[in-house]
């Protein structure tokens, strides 16, 4: 089967094309609100040729509590998933346009969407839930969590690489990127994750300030005046690394760590620490961990972060080799020798999720 990956962000919309595992062609075009959909056929049909395409695989990052599992989009689900923007209103109405724009240069070709928040639908009640009046969450209000689509490979991968069975095994799933979060998958099956309501809860970011005291966001508005929308740009905006360090980039926070910046160990510090602690919290969800994996812009090529991120988790028999994980490019096993949890490095491939879901959805 051949399947066009679409996965649009605000700027770009990004075209992979696959048969099968294989990526055979890839395209980048613009912002999704200026996408004409002759500029999808003609990047389409050069990525295609005679062969075409068999079917589009759209990267939707909310499905709301609607949709909890990849479905092909028609009138009717283009409506519902109009109906959850407010869910996501930074995110959603790009993913719409990118679908509108691709639909309309392949009206018969099959568009499925699937969602990073469809992976974590399995989170029980305990863990999905927060502790607020009814009439709040009566409004949709709960934990949907995110980046389900890179937790579902890495966690799938991570298995592969270290040749154990998915059936009964315990991964704590390490998306760190630009946004990043945490996921406890236990057979395959998302039991908890980081990222809330919106992603801006949970591990420090590039630039979102991870879970805060909602007091302190009381405390700007009430005594220092700021608006909602003030306070919204700088948790979204002017945070994480940025507001820590003053720059979101990892690899300079490195470089200036390693001429005695404070300021820059400070922030990776905090960083590092956010996330072996909350790797601490995803295994008591499990009752234990088997498996650690990174991944993502950040995960899969800084071999500081991978060990800061566990440094002093030898309790839960989580612990790497410090020379493999040095040397690790691409997917690599990067474990202690001797250790009972595995430690790996995953090569992000959201795109060969997404062409899971959809040969599952359409046989």
């Amino acid at each position: 089967m051949r399947v066009l990956v679409v996965n649009t962000g605000s700027s770009s919309v990004k075209l992979r094309l696959l048969d099968g595992t294989e990526l055979t062609g890839s395209a980048d075009l613009g912002a999704p609100s200026t996408l004409d959909p002759s500029e999808v056929g003609d990047a389409v049909g050069k990525l295609a040729g005679e062969s075409g395409v068999d079917c589009v695989g759209h990267r939707i990052v909310h499905g709301g509590a609607a949709f909890t599992s990849a479905v092909v989009v028609d009138d009717r689900v283009r409506a519902e998933l109009e109906a959850v923007v407010e869910l996501a209103p930074l995110h959603l109405p790009a993913s719409l346009a990118g679908l509108d724009a691709v639909r309309a240069a392949l009206p018969s070709v099959p568009s499925v969407a699937c969602f990073d928040t469809a992976f974590h639908a399995t989170i029980p009640g305990e863990a999905a839930t927060y502790a607020l009046p009814a009439q709040w969450r009566d409004l949709g209000i709960r934990r949907y969590g995110f980046h389900g689509l890179s937790h579902a490979y890495a966690a799938r991968r991570a298995a592969e690489i270290l040749e154990l069975p998915v059936d009964g095994l315990r991964v704590v799933s390490c998306h760190l990127g630009a946004g990043a979060s945490l996921c406890a998958v236990h057979s395959g099956q998302s039991v908890d994750t980081t990222m809330g309501f919106t992603p801006l809860e949970g591990l420090v970011m590039a630039t979102r300030s991870g879970s805060v005291d909602p007091g302190l966001v009381l405390w700007l508005q009430r005594q220092h005046g700021l608006s909602a929308d003030e306070v919204f740009d700088g948790l979204e905006s002017r945070s994480g690394l940025l507001g820590l360090a003053g720059t979101a980039d990892m690899r300079v926070v490195l470089d200036r760590t390693d001429t005695g910046d404070e300021v820059a160990r400070l922030a990776f510090d905090v960083y590092v620490y956010r996330i072996r602690t909350g790797i601490a919290a995803m295994s008591a969800a499990m009752s234990g961990v088997d498996a650690v994996s990174f991944t993502g812009g950040i995960g899969e090529p800084s071999a500081p972060v991978r060990e800061g991120a566990v440094a002093g988790l030898e309790y839960l028999g989580v612990a790497v080799n410090p020379g493999q994980n040095e040397a690790a490019r691409g997917d690599a096993n990067v474990s202690a020798p001797g250790s009972p949890a595995g430690v790996v490095v995953v090569t992000a491939r959201e795109d060969l999720e997404i062409v899971r879901q959809v040969e599952a959805l359409l046989g």
